[in-house]
C-alpha cells in the first residue's frame, strides 16, 4: 500500500523554485538596470568642462599650426630674412608645424577615446610616437642652437663673420635633426615597446635604459647648455656695460673767474649783478 507523501514533502520541491524565482526577479531587474545604465553612460554627452577643454585644445592646435606657418612664409618671402640666424628660426618653425599637423590631432583622438585607449593600430602608433619625439626634440635643440649663435656673435663678433655663422648654423641644424632622429627611431629597432595590443596602449617606450637616454638627450643636456650659454651672455653683457661706463667722458669741473693780465679779475657788468 503506497503511502501518501507528507504535506511538507509536497511543498519541498516547489519552495526552492519560489525562492529562486523570487530572488531572480530583482537580480534580473538589477542586471537590466545595470545594462541600461551602462548603455546610457556610454551614450552620455560630454560635460561642459570637457567641451571647454576640447575647444581649447583644438584652438591651440590651429593657432600653433597657423602661427608657425606664418613664420615660415615670412622668412621665405622676405629676402632680408634669408640669412643667419633666421635659418635657425625657420628650422624651429618647421618642427613646431609638424607637431601641430601630425602629433596634436592624434593626441586629441586618443584623449576623446574611452579610457584614453589607442584604437588606430600599431603602425599609426609608431608613426605618432616617432614624430612626437622627433619634432619635440628638434624644437628643443633648435632653441639651443639659437642660444649658441647669440653667444658666439656677442663674444666672438670679429671672428664670427656672416659666412662663418651660416656654415656653423647649417651644421647645427643638421646635427639637431640627426640627434632627434636617433632618439625617436631607437624604439623601432627593438629598444623597448611603444604599442600594447592587449591593453590598447600607445606611449613612449618605458625601457629604463631608453628613458635615461631619451630624457638626457632631449631635455637635460640642452637645458644645461642653454643655462650655461645665457649665463655667459649675461656676464659678457655686464662686462661690456661696465667698460662703457668707465670709458664715458666725464664733465669738466667748473673753473673760477678768469683773471686779466694785470692780475685783477674783470668786473662784471651791472646788468649781470656786478658792482
Amino acid at each position: 500500500m503506497a503511502q501518501s507523501p507528507a504535506p511538507w514533502a509536497s511543498r519541498l520541491p516547489g519552495q526552492p523554485a519560489m525562492d529562486i524565482n523570487a530572488s531572480s526577479a530583482p537580480a534580473g531587474g538589477n542586471a537590466t538596470a545595470e545594462l541600461g545604465g551602462g548603455a546610457w553612460r556610454s551614450r552620455e554627452p560630454f560635460s561642459i568642462f570637457s567641451i571647454l577643454i576640447l575647444t581649447l585644445l583644438v584652438l591651440l592646435t590651429i593657432a600653433t599650426f597657423l602661427w608657425n606657418l606664418l613664420v615660415l612664409v615670412t622668412i621665405l618671402r622676405v629676402k632680408t630674412f634669408h640669412r643667419v640666424p633666421h635659418n635657425l628660426v625657420a628650422s624651429t618653425a618647421v618642427s613646431d608645424v609638424l607637431v601641430a599637423a601630425l602629433v596634436m590631432p592624434l593626441s586629441l583622438v586618443k584623449e576623446l577615446s574611452a579610457g584614453r585607449r589607442w584604437r588606430l593600430g600599431r603602425a599609426l602608433c609608431h608613426v605618432w610616437i616617432s614624430f612626437d619625439v622627433l619634432c619635440c626634440t628638434a624644437s628643443i635643440w633648435n632653441v639651443t642652437a639659437i642660444a649658441l649663435d647669440r653667444y658666439w656673435s656677442i663674444t666672438r663678433h670679429l671672428e664670427y663673420t656672416l659666412r662663418a655663422r651660416r656654415r656653423i648654423s647649417n651644421a647645427m641644424i643638421g646635427l639637431t635633426w640627426a640627434l632627434s632622429a636617433v632618439i625617436s627611431l631607437a624604439p623601432l629597432s627593438g629598444w623597448g615597446e611603444t604599442y600594447s595590443p592587449a591593453q590598447q596602449r600607445c606611449q613612449v617606450s618605458q625601457e629604463p635604459s631608453y628613458t635615461v637616454f631619451s630624457t638626457c638627450g632631449a631635455f637635460y643636456l640642452p637645458l644645461c647648455v642653454v643655462l650655461f650659454v645665457y649665463w655667459k651672455i649675461y656676464k659678457a653683457a655686464r662686462f661690456r656695460i661696465g667698460g662703457r661706463r668707465r670709458n664715458a667722458v666725464l664733465p669738466l669741473p667748473e673753473r673760477g673767474p678768469v683773471k686779466s693780465r694785470g692780475g685783477r679779475a674783470p668786473r662784471r657788468s651791472a646788468a649781470l649783478g656786478g658792482v
